[in-house]
C-alpha cells in the first residue's frame, strides 16, 4: 500500500479524513511528522491510555500543534493545566455539568429548540448550521454564562478566529478575538461583583479574588472554555447527526418506530463524527507508545477521530453508522482528569434537536456534498449545511 502521511485538516480537507484514518489504525499507529515536528496517535488504546496519562502526556504546553497559550496570550484556563492544579479549578465549576444539574436545563432548552425547528420547517429548510446547529449550542453556553440573547452573536466570530489559530497561522485575528472576548467577560465580571445573579460568572465572581478560581482571570479563562469549546463542538455534534440521519435512511427509520433509541444515535453520532478530531499534548518523558519510542518534549497528536473508529475497540463495522451499537467506551470527550466538562450538556442538545427535528419533520434531508466545513485542524464542524425540512 502506498504510504500516506498525516497532514493538518481544514476547510478543504475535512470531507473525508477517514481514508487517512484507515491507513493509520491498521499501517502506522505512531506515526512521526518530521515536517510539523509532532507525532501522531490513532489506535483507541493507545490514545485512551495518553489520554488519562497526565504525568506523561502533558496539557500545560497547548492543545494544538504550537504553544498558544504564547502564541495568541491565552490566559490560564483549566483545560491547559495538568493535576493538581487542574483538579483544585475544575472541582469549581464541575457541580454545575453534572448530569443531573444539566437536565434541569431541558424544559427551557426544549423550548428554544422547538422555536428553531418550528422556524426551520415553515420556511421548508434552509441552512442548517446557521437555523439550528449554531445557535443552539450558542444559547446553552450563554445560559451558563448569563449572557443577554443580544449579545450572543459575537460568540460565533470569536469562536471561528480561535478554532482556526489552533491550526497557526492565524494568530493575529485569533489575539484581536481574545482581546474582546476577554474585555467583554471583563466587564461581566465587574458587574456580577456588584450585582450577581444565577450563572457561572456570578459563582465564580463570589469566590475571593486572591484565591483559587476568583481571580478576574481566572474567570476569564472559564469564559474563555466555554465560548470556545462549548460552542463549535456540540454545533458539530448537530450537524455530524444530520448527516449521518440523512445518509442512513434504515437507521432513521429504526428511531421514527422506537424513539427511545435517540440517546443511542446521538452516542453513535459522537463516535462517528467526533467533532473534536484530536488535540495535543507533550510528552514530559521519553515513553514507549506500541513499541515506539516517544522522546520527552514530544508534541504529540491525539486522534480522537480516527482512535472511535479503530475495528480493535468497536469490532469489523467500526465505520458503520448502527444506533444498536453498545459504546463501552467513547473519546469523543477525551478521558480521564481531562474529560469534557460539557459532554452532559451536548448530548443533552443532541438528544433535543433529534427528538424535536424528528418530531417535527421526520423526511428532513441535509446535503453534505453541497455543505461547508469551517477551516482550523482539531474540530470538523460544518459552518453551512443545505436542508430541506417539511412538516410530517
Amino acid at each position: 500500500m502506498t504510504e500516506m502521511r498525516y497532514r493538518p485538516f481544514g476547510r478543504d480537507t475535512w470531507r473525508d479524513p477517514y481514508t487517512l484514518y484507515r491507513y493509520l489504525l491498521e499501517h502506522d499507529p505512531v506515526q512521526h511528522v518530521p515536517d510539523g515536528g509532532y507525532w501522531v496517535l490513532s489506535r483507541f488504546d493507545d490514545v485512551f491510555r495518553a489520554a488519562r496519562d497526565t504525568a506523561t502526556f502533558s496539557s500545560a504546553q497547548g492543545l494544538t500543534f504550537q504553544n498558544e497559550i504564547e502564541a495568541i496570550g491565552l490566559l490560564p484556563n483549566l483545560v491547559m493545566m495538568d493535576p493538581p492544579q487542574h483538579t483544585a479549578y475544575r472541582r469549581l465549576v464541575a457541580r454545575g455539568f453534572t448530569p443531573r444539574q444539566v437536565s434541569t436545563l431541558e424544559p427551557t432548552l426544549r423550548r428554544f429548540v422547538r422555536g428553531c425547528v418550528e422556524r426551520f420547517v415553515d420556511e421548508g429548510g434552509g441552512d442548517f448550521v446557521s437555523l439550528l446547529a449554531r445557535p443552539v449550542p450558542c444559547f446553552v453556553v450563554a445560559q451558563y454564562l448569563g449572557v443577554p440573547a443580544a449579545d450572543r452573536d459575537r460568540f460565533e466570530g470569536w469562536t471561528e478566529a480561535l478554532v482556526q489559530a489552533g491550526a497557526g497561522g492565524h494568530e493575529g485575528g485569533a489575539t484581536a478575538a481574545l482581546a474582546e472576548l476577554y474585555q467583554y467577560f471583563s466587564d461581566q465580571v465587574a458587574a456580577r461583583r456588584r450585582d450577581p445573579a444565577d450563572d457561572l460568572i456570578s459563582d465564580l465572581a463570589r469566590l475571593d479574588p486572591d484565591g483559587v478560581g476568583g481571580a478576574t482571570e481566572d474567570i476569564l479563562g472559564y469564559a474563555f472554555v466555554m465560548v470556545a469549546g462549548g460552542n463549535d463542538t456540540a454545533t458539530g455534534l448537530l450537524g455530524g447527526a444530520a448527516e449521518l440521519l440523512t445518509r442512513h435512511p434504515d437507521q432513521r427509520r429504526r428511531l421514527l418506530d422506537d424513539p427511545s433509541r435517540i440517546p443511542d444515535a446521538v452516542e453513535e453520532s459522537l463516535r462517528l463524527a467526533s467533532p473534536v478530531q484530536g488535540l495535543c499534548r507533550v510528552t514530559t518523558r521519553d515513553v514507549d507508545t506500541s513499541g515506539v519510542m516517544l522522546p520527552a518534549g514530544s508534541r504529540v497528536l491525539l486522534c480522537y477521530g480516527a482512535a472511535n473508529r479503530d475495528p480493535r475497540e468497536f469490532g469489523p463495522t467500526a465505520d458503520d453508522f448502527d444506533v444498536s451499537r453498545p459504546i463501552d467506551r467513547l473519546l469523543t470527550f477525551g478521558s480521564g482528569a481531562h474529560f469534557c466538562l460539557g459532554a452532559a450538556a451536548a448530548r443533552l442538545q443532541g438528544r433535543v434537536v433529534l427528538e424535536e427535528l424528528l418530531r417535527a419533520a421526520p423526511r428532513f434531508a441535509v446535503d453534505p456534498e453541497a455543505g461547508v466545513f469551517a477551516d482550523g485542524a482539531f474540530t470538523r464542524r460544518y459552518v453551512s449545511l443545505p436542508c430541506e425540512a417539511r412538516a410530517a
